[in-house]
């Protein structure tokens, strides 16, 4: 669904929610004020689909353990785990959705949004060059508002993809 509305950012309701409380934890606990649709979950990560998506699939991936920093937090086994399961989930979104190039981003920060978590984005087809890489990220132009039923469907199919695109990693 690429016509969804979009909505505009509030900056600061977005500062005081990711502050409030680790999302990540909140949405593995099932505490509803932080729920997500999601795709996939296994002893590794959590793959759910972006509260605030700035591009219809975009998708997050993060390990269960809460850890806080990408290479300090993980011993080279666990590392190469979580990022198999960042393989799959990609391998997953393309399979469902379009993708010209899918972006794979590690954001978040000690003073918000502390649980590593990386950000699939799948790039559509036909979006003009400028419009593009961090531009078709940009809070300035809001998010997508998809219906729950179509967030729904999509982490169903992507959960599916996933289940058929288990791939063993040397």
């Amino acid at each position: 669904m690429t016509d969804a509305p979009r909505v505009e950012w509030d900056m600061d309701a977005y500062v005081r929610r990711v502050r409030a409380a680790c999302y990540v934890c909140e949405l593995l606990a099932g505490n509803p004020e932080y729920f997500h649709h999601v795709a996939h979950r296994d002893e590794i990560a959590v793959v759910y689909l972006c509260k605030y998506p700035s591009l219809w699939g975009h998708l997050m991936v993060a390990p269960i353990e809460h850890k806080e920093h990408l290479v300090g937090d993980f011993a080279p086994d666990e590392y190469a785990n979580l990022q198999a399961v960042v393989y799959r989930a990609g391998r997953a979104l393309t399979a469902v959705i379009e993708t010209e190039r899918l972006y794979l981003l590690s954001l978040g920060s000690q003073q918000g949004n502390r649980h590593i978590h990386y950000h699939l984005v799948p790039l559509p087809p036909g979006v003009p060059y400028e419009d593009q890489q961090l531009a078709a990220m940009a809070v300035s132009k809001g998010f997508l508002d998809p219906p729950f039923e179509e967030m729904e469907r999509l982490a169903a199919a992507i959960g599916a993809a996933m289940r058929e695109a288990h791939v063993e990693l040397p």
